[in-house]
């Protein structure tokens, strides 16, 4: 789940070729005698995503723009923003963060930097920061729902899981039938309650589309399925290197959060760095992947 998804408009699709995925060529995922466990075989992998020439140019265009072209700060603004994006999508965090902040100088009310800045300051575990950025987004656009996301995920890895689940209720309340959301309220409610996170994922798992490749996250989560079982669905409706690798960026992320709230931590490190391995640095399941291995 990718925070670029919710301003498209402003990015443009970038399609990549990768290698075909290998199997995991160590036996970190070994999980005792159960026939259901996770073996060598069952795990794959691709070759980290590159960066695609049509990114570059991309970058390369607004910069120009930038330097260039007599434009008003409104669309200075706009245009920052835009190469804060691509240089998020590209793993720039520096780069980008510059960016969104001199975007909000020239145009205070853009909410959707202000989401990006408190989601880095999260990332440096700068909670209080994170929370102000957050909470200037809200203000200024109370419809903005990703800053709910945003807010309660800072809120989970400050340790108040219990005031992140009124944000993640929210969330969810604007679009019920979306399993990322039901996955993140479980993740959230787990971490003070898991018997009361798994009657509310249960609950919400109703309206989670079947033919959805996330509700498989909800189904293992739910004792559903075996991990096993979960892994081969990776495949299922992937058409392109593309998306298996950001299929794959998800899958290991929350295979890390299962195996962690199971009291797993060693294993659950394992798969957060395979998350990483993939370079969609875009997704949020990249990002607190390497959170959760910072904060271990």
């Amino acid at each position: 789940m990718t925070i670029k998804k919710h301003f498209a408009q402003l990015t443009s699709k970038v399609f990549t070729k990768m290698l075909t995925p290998i199997v995991l060529l160590t036996g970190l995922f070994l999980s005792g005698c159960n026939s259901t466990a996770i073996t060598m075989s069952d795990v794959i992998i691709s070759e980290p995503l590159p960066i695609h020439y049509k990114q570059e140019l991309h970058l390369a265009r607004l910069s120009e723009i930038l330097t260039a072209a007599q434009i008003t700060n409104e669309q200075r603004a706009q245009l920052l923003y835009e190469r804060g994006v691509l240089y998020d999508d590209l793993g720039l965090k520096s780069l980008a963060r510059f960016d969104f902040r001199q975007a909000v100088k020239l145009k205070p009310d853009l909410a959707e930097a202000y989401n990006f800045l408190g989601v880095y300051y999260t990332l440096t575990s700068n909670f209080d920061r994170a929370y102000e950025e957050f909470d200037s987004a809200n203000d200024l656009k109370p419809t903005y729902q990703f800053a709910y996301l945003s807010r309660g995920i800072a809120l989970y890895y400050g340790d108040r899981a219990k005031l992140a689940s009124a944000d993640l209720q929210r969330y969810v309340s604007f679009l019920p039938s979306d399993p990322y959301r039901i996955i993140w309220q479980y993740i959230v409610e787990s971490k003070y309650d898991n018997e009361l996170a798994l009657a509310h994922l249960e609950e919400n798992a109703v309206n989670s589309p079947k033919e959805a490749w996330p509700t498989s996250v909800i189904k293992l989560y739910l004792g559903q399925i075996t991990e096993r079982d979960f892994l081969q669905t990776l495949e299922v409706n992937v058409t392109t290197d593309k998306q298996r690798a950001e299929r794959l960026c998800e899958a290991y992320f929350y295979l890390g959060k299962y195996r962690s709230i199971q009291g797993d931590n060693h294993s659950a490190e394992d798969f957060y760095r395979l998350a990483l391995a993939t370079n969609i640095y875009g997704f949020i399941e990249h990002k607190y992947a390497r959170l959760e291995l910072d904060l271990k």
